[in-house]
């Protein structure tokens, strides 16, 4: 039998409803159940694919080719469950297809509305693609109060009754904050949050309250008589040092008993956590620390590389290291000597990204590690900007750059007009949508024997998950490896660069795809341990 759990947020938004349930999931696992993780966002963009990383943070790719929230990414990592073009829907998305049904008369003629018609299309999302997991796990987006999430709520409410509490439980978050002016925690806003869920029909079994200090046991009988929730449901949500403490934390507080007790599931039995008390002890006492640079475009907004630096971070657990991240915004090599900025690192890595803005600054950094022998990472755009600066201060081709931003005398990157995926052709023009018409989910791709990515990978050929609408230009391939730069993984039929290498360098890699994706703390990349592993090496030389 499959439970479902709706999980709400109120008060302010970023609370960590996203972080909750992927540790509410790890959590269910450690007690022997098998979960699913979902995201309904109330935004009516159809994806995150065309919003700019400022507004929206980081898009998470899976390995069918959703554009999904950032929170999938944090679903992944703490559960290991992949996650699919079914578990992510947008307000945009669930119109689209309303409207789609209602133009091919799939309704008979009847007025379409938001009640019956939009809340029954969430619902049938909600309850797609089940292949039996004991549990659903389902954030609702945005606040409670939001107009965007009504239809949302709605769907969820009437679920709820459907499924009887036996197969149903609402979780709300909510934030309890500290008056400093005071010297009170305030319990005000959770039960007027509270309050707005009641007066749409939905009471929490649950409340998870965001905290920077513990919640004294008044303030937690208080929140409990005012929100009609049993007292030890009331669960702090207190801030940790470290993301990977979350699980741990929410188990002491008893956040798994509460779910199973509503479930009328064994609730008593000890769970072994040990695996996340691994993972902390080494965040918490590294054996050392190194600095990575990371040379971006939105590095003021560190949601827009959130993955990235997790697999990063996973990368240093591997090498029981510290990873310092400095966030270098890479139009300042434009105007500033590299030197500056670069001289006291021991890695450098440029992360993906569109347009032209900051690009000569990214080709600047590639320039930097590939002369003074610096550990270098490019990732999707990062590879690209390699091969250019490889192409222009080491092949002599003046003006070597994208297509993307123009023409240019010697195209070494350039538009991907055709591509194959399973047994289907990919056709784009310059003309195609921007939304969902990139390369996106995972490819294979063959990597060259004897390369140094064969032996980091240790295997022959490999899965990754792409997202991108230019590619490196095959017809300058014999030209560039004349300079040393390697093709070290092609795509099976040997017309698509997957990535790059200087066999002769302490660590330079390239790779089309993105690697962070699939990186999770208790199973680091093998690439971002490898890098990581250079830069420990690459610090005992500064």
């Amino acid at each position: 039998m499959t439970r479902f759990i709706f999980i709400t947020g109120g008060v302010v938004s970023s609370l960590g409803k996203g972080l909750c349930s992927a540790a509410l999931g790890a959590l269910l696992q450690a007690r022997g159940y098998t979960v699913r993780l979902r995201k309904l966002d109330p935004y009516l963009n159809v994806d995150p694919g065309t919003m700019s990383p400022y507004q929206h943070g980081e898009v998470y790719v899976t390995d069918d080719g959703a554009e999904t929230d950032l929170d999938l990414g944090h679903y992944e990592r703490y559960t290991g469950v992949a996650s699919r073009f079914t578990d992510s829907v947008t307000t945009g998305r669930i119109y689209s297809n309303v409207i789609a049904k209602e133009r091919r008369g799939d309704y008979l003629g009847g007025t379409v509305q938001v009640i019956p018609h939009v809340t029954d299309a969430i619902k049938e999302f909600i309850q797609a693609d089940i292949s039996g997991e004991d549990f659903i796990l389902c954030e609702i987006g945005g606040t409670v109060g939001d107009i965007e999430s009504l239809p949302f709520l709605e769907a969820i409410r009437q679920l709820g009754n459907e499924l009887g509490p036996e197969r149903s439980m609402f979780m709300h978050l909510t934030l309890v904050p500290y008056i400093s002016a005071a010297g009170e925690l305030k319990t005000k806003p959770t039960q007027h949050s509270v309050k707005e869920l009641l007066g749409l029909g939905i009471q929490p079994d649950v409340l998870m309250c965001r905290i920077d200090r513990p919640l004294p046991a008044s303030d937690r009988r208080k929140i409990a008589l005012f929100c009609n929730v049993r007292e030890e449901a009331v669960i702090p949500a207190m801030d940790v040092d470290t993301i990977y403490q979350v699980p741990v934390s929410y188990h002491e507080q008893g956040l798994d008993a509460q779910v199973c007790r509503h479930f009328k599931l064994p609730s008593e039995q000890e769970i072994d956590l040990s695996r996340w008390r691994d993972i902390v002890a080494r965040v918490r006492k590294p054996e050392g620390q190194v600095t990575i640079a990371i040379v971006g475009k939105y590095v003021q907004l560190k949601d827009a590389y959130k993955s990235l630096s997790e697999a990063l971070e996973h990368g240093g657990i591997a090498n029981n290291v510290q990873v310092k991240l400095d966030w270098i915004d890479s139009e300042i090599f434009e105007r500033e000597d590299v030197v500056l900025h670069l001289e006291h690192v021991h890695g450098i890595l440029v992360p993906g990204g569109f347009g032209e803005r900051g690009a000569e600054g990214k080709i600047k950094a590639a320039q930097f590690a590939r002369e003074r022998n610096v550990p270098y990472f490019g990732i999707c755009f990062g590879m690209q900007m390699a091969v250019i600066e490889a192409a222009r201060n080491i092949a002599g081709l003046h003006g070597a750059s994208t297509t993307e931003f123009g023409e240019t005398p010697h195209p070494v990157v350039g538009l991907m007009t055709e591509w194959v995926r399973g047994n289907e052709v990919q056709r784009r023009t310059h003309t195609s949508d921007k939304g969902g018409t990139m390369r996106l989910g995972a490819y294979p791709c063959v990597l060259a024997p004897g390369s140094r990515v064969s032996a980091i990978y240790d295997a022959p050929s490999i899965n990754e998950r792409h997202r991108h609408r230019y590619e490196v230009n095959i017809n300058y391939k014999e030209r560039l490896e004349k300079t040393g730069l390697k093709f070290c993984g092609m795509s099976p039929d040997g017309v698509l660069p997957e990535m790059i290498e200087y066999p002769d360098h302490s660590w330079f890699i390239g790779v089309q795809f993105h690697p962070e994706l699939k990186s999770k703390p208790f199973e680091p990349h093998p690439l971002f341990t490898s890098f990581i592993e250079a830069a420990v090496a690459q610090s005992r030389l500064v």
